[in-house]
Parts: structure tokens; sequence; C-alpha cells
């Protein structure tokens, strides 16, 4: 494990998200080469650095110890989601393009919200959904005004 680039808090903590995949190898491939991360360990748990965040993919199982009636598993139903992974980038059409290009399968193209942002979906090789968005000025400025 690369420590520099490893995800270990030395103080308070830090946000990471925990997928259940099927394949390590080809969940590893999607978040590297379309999404740009960087694997900091390959394997059993996979840990990918993905801009400034961390993702972490392992293989389902049964219950543990620390989690007694806990079953890991993968999405049974791609249509029924209660989280999904939530990308927010500079150029939006930019990255549907990209990612397109590298074999990312996009539920639509990006769409205009209300006039508050662009976004469009995408899948993992799980299935996993994940949203890409980019807020228009209307929304940057909403933010402004709350921060003051």
């Amino acid at each position: 494990m690369n420590l520099p680039d490893a995800p270990i808090a030395n103080e308070g903590f830090f946000a990471t998200h925990f997928l259940t995949v099927r394949d390590q190898e080809k969940s590893r491939d999607f978040y590297v080469r379309i999404l740009g991360g960087k694997v900091v360990k390959p394997e059993n748990p996979c840990y990918i650095k993905l801009a400034n965040s961390w993702m972490i993919l392992n293989s389902g199982g049964g219950p543990t110890p620390d989690k007694p009636e806990v079953l890991l598993e993968t999405p049974s139903d791609l249509n029924r989601v209660n989280s999904f992974l939530n990308l927010r980038v500079a150029d939006i059409w930019a990255c549907y393009k990209e990612w397109g290009d590298k074999g990312a399968v996009f539920l639509t193209e990006p769409l205009d919200n209300h006039g508050w942002e662009w976004r469009c979906y995408m899948r993992d090789p799980d299935g996993y959904l994940i949203e890409v968005g980019q807020y228009t000025q209307a929304s940057i400025d909403r933010f402004k005004k709350y921060a003051s």
C-alpha cells in the first residue's frame, strides 16, 4: 500500500465509499480507466483514490463478528436504489464524452435540472448508480448566499 495516498486518518476522520462488487478486477478497471482513480491497494479489499475521496471495492460475504446479521451483496434490482455515488464535475459535457468514449454507460445525456444543475447518471460494472452533475451559476450564487 502506498502510504502517502492511503486512507489513514492521523486525526479527525475522512469519508470513503464502500461498494460490494462481484469482480474486483473489473470494478477496479472501471474506476481507474474511466474515472481516473489511482489504485492504492489492488484487492481484498481494493482501495482507490478517486479525486478527493476514496473508494473501497470488496467482494460480498456473510456476517462478521462486528456486523453479526449483515450480508454484503451487489444490487439485486437496478431500478431500486437507496444510495448512489455523486460526482460533481467542472464540465459535464466533457466528462460525458470522455467517459462515454471509454465505455461508461449513461442512462441519458446530461439534462438541465430546473436551471440549478446539469446532471446525468451512469452505472458501474455491478450496476451501482453514479450521478454526474455540474452546478449552474444560479446554484453557485445560491451557495455563496448561504456561505455569507
